[in-house]
C-alpha cells in the first residue's frame, strides 16, 4: 500500500480483463431493465455477444435491442423462451425474469442442454434452488447465480487485504441496502406473486456479501416489517459465527440507505462506499491511524460476472469456485429462515 494507494485489482493482475475472456453467444430470456445492464456489459466490455433476445413481445424485444445493442450485431428475436433455448447458436442463456419465474425459466435452458447464468435471487426458496441445481447437475451444464458483486475489482482487492492479513483477524461485517419504492401493489417488488419484497431483490446483497466474508452463519435473528401486500418492507438481520465473528445487516424498500459495507478486523478495518455492491472504492483505517485508499475502477460490473461464465465454459468447469451451486443454496435457505422469522410466505409455498 505505497504512498496510502492501493493498486488497482485491474491493472494489478488479481482480476483478468473481461476483454481477454474466451468468447460465448448469449441469449437474453427476459427483456427488463436488469437484461438491459447485461446485454450493454457483454456487448461493450468483453468478447461475447448477445445473439439472442427472447420477450413475450416482439415490440419490447425491438426497443430493447434499439437501446441496448445498437452498433452491435443484431439478435434474433424468438417471442416464445422455448424457441430461445431450443436456438443451436447460443451457447448459454440469461435468465432475467422475476424470482418468481427463475425455476421454470431456468429449466427450460437446463433441460434444453444450455448453459444458464441466473438473476439473483436464483429462486424463491431452497426447495426450488435445490431442484434448479439438481437438473444442472443431472444434465451437466453450467449453472450460477448472477451474484455481480462477487466478481468486482475492489471486492478481489478486499479479499487479497483480508487474505494478507492486513486488518487482522475479521471480527464484524457491516452492510446495508435500501431504495425507496412508493408502494404499487402491482410492481414487482410489491407483488407477492412475483416473490416481491426487500430480501430477496436488496437484502440479498448485504446477506451475500457476509456469507462472502465469513461463510454460512450459525444462526440468523431477524426482524422486520411487511407491507401492506404482506411481503417484507424492511429486514434487520444478526448473524452469528463460531468464535468472536457476527454481521449486522439490513434492507428496506421504504428508504433510500447510505448502502454502504464496513469490514472490521483485530487490526483495523476496510469501509467500502455506497454502493458496496456495484464497482466503487474503499478506505483501510489501520488502529494506528494509517489509511489507505482504493479508487474506483472503470467497469460497468456486469462484464466481470459474464466473463467469469465465458471462462468456466471454456475450461469445462460446471460452476464457478468464486459462487458456487452449494453457496448460493445456503444463502436461500438463510434467506427462507429470514423469511419465516418475519413471516413472510410467497403464494404456492
Amino acid at each position: 500500500m505505497e504512498n496510502n494507494i492501493i493498486p488497482s485489482a485491474l491493472t494489478s493482475g488479481l482480476v483478468p480483463s473481461p476483454a481477454d475472456a474466451p468468447a460465448v453467444r448469449w441469449g437474453i430470456l427476459g427483456a427488463g431493465w436488469i437484461s438491459s445492464r447485461f446485454a450493454q456489459a457483454v456487448s461493450q466490455r468483453t468478447a461475447s455477444t448477445i445473439a439472442a433476445v427472447g420477450s413475450r413481445s416482439a415490440e419490447r424485444a425491438d426497443a430493447f435491442i434499439a437501446a441496448n445493442l445498437e452498433g452491435h450485431p443484431e439478435p434474433k428475436v424468438y417471442t416464445t423462451y422455448e424457441e430461445l433455448v431450443a436456438d443451436p447458436d447460443i451457447d448459454a442463456i440469461y435468465v432475467g425474469t422475476p424470482h418468481s419465474h427463475h425455476l421454470e425459466h431456468g429449466l427450460l435452458a437446463i433441460n434444453a442442454g444450455k448453459h444458464v447464468l441466473v438473476e439473483k435471487a436464483l429462486t424463491r426458496n431452497a426447495g426450488e434452488a435445490r431442484e434448479l441445481l439438481d437438473a444442472a447437475r443431472d444434465n451437466g451444464v453450467f449453472i450460477m447465480e448472477a451474484m455481480w458483486t462477487r466478481f468486482l475489482p475492489h471486492v478481489a482487492a478486499v479479499h487479497d487485504l483480508i487474505d494478507r492479513g492486513v486488518i487482522g483477524e475479521i471480527t464484524t461485517v457491516i452492510a446495508d441496502h435500501g431504495q425507496h419504492f412508493e408502494f404499487n401493489a402491482e410492481h414487482r417488488l410489491y407483488n407477492p406473486d412475483l416473490a416481491g419484497g426487500a430480501l430477496l431483490d436488496l437484502g440479498i446483497y448485504p446477506l451475500s456479501f457476509a456469507h462472502d466474508i465469513l461463510g454460512a452463519p450459525t444462526e440468523i435473528v431477524a426482524r422486520g416489517q411487511l407491507t401492506e401486500t404482506n411481503v417484507d418492507g424492511q429486514i434487520s438481520m444478526i448473524l452469528d459465527y463460531p468464535g468472536r465473528q457476527q454481521a449486522s445487516l439490513s434492507t428496506t424498500l421504504w428508504g433510500a440507505t447510505p448502502t454502504t459495507a464496513s469490514i472490521t478486523g483485530t487490526l483495523g478495518r476496510i469501509e467500502i462506499d455506497g454502493a458496496f455492491y456495484a464497482p466503487t472504492s474503499f478506505t483501510v483505517t489501520l488502529n494506528d491511524g494509517t489509511t489507505s485508499r482504493y479508487e474506483k475502477d472503470d467497469a460497468l460490473g456486469l462484464e466481470f460476472e459474464a466473463a467469469e461464465v465465458a471462462r468456466c465454459i471454456a475450461e469445462g468447469k460446471l460452476e464457478s469456485e468464486r459462487i458456487t451451486r452449494e453457496q448460493s443454496y445456503a444463502i436461500m435457505e438463510a434467506m427462507d429462515q429470514i423469511r419465516s422469522q418475519v413471516g413472510v410466505v410467497y403464494p404456492g409455498e
